[in-house]
């Protein structure tokens, strides 16, 4: 027990840096989560973290698939496809190089889902 060291394995972290939303990305979408839930659209919300990305999945009752998800992509092919809209079926709705700009793209309210 004389001699210890310490070892950090540095390698390991930086592969998860950017895995997940940054606390200025959180801040803007939980801002549109509380809008549409003041609104009575969105009832709930969960995160899904995946391999090639992670999404903020909104859903307008619990049972239900979400009905839309932003997603940050790990890899994107080009800087505009790092954030993505998607609808309940995975198809891709809008693309952004920036998480604001993909948000204020969107008009939230003109969309009314039925059933």
């Amino acid at each position: 027990m004389k001699k210890l060291k310490l070892i950090i394995n540095n390698e390991k972290r930086s592969k998860f840096k950017n895995t997940f939303f940054i606390r200025k990305e959180m801040q803007t979408i939980l801002n549109l989560y509380a809008k549409m839930v003041s609104h009575n659209e969105w009832k709930d919300y969960g995160l899904t973290l995946g391999p090639r990305e992670i999404s903020f999945d909104f859903y307008q009752r619990s049972s239900d698939k979400p009905i839309y998800k932003i997603s940050k992509n790990f890899n994107p092919k080009s800087t505009n496809e790092r954030f993505l809209l998607k609808d309940r079926n995975g198809l891709v709705l809008e693309k952004s190089e920036s998480l604001s700009a993909l948000i204020k793209k969107r008009n939230w309210f003109k969309f009314k889902t039925v059933g």
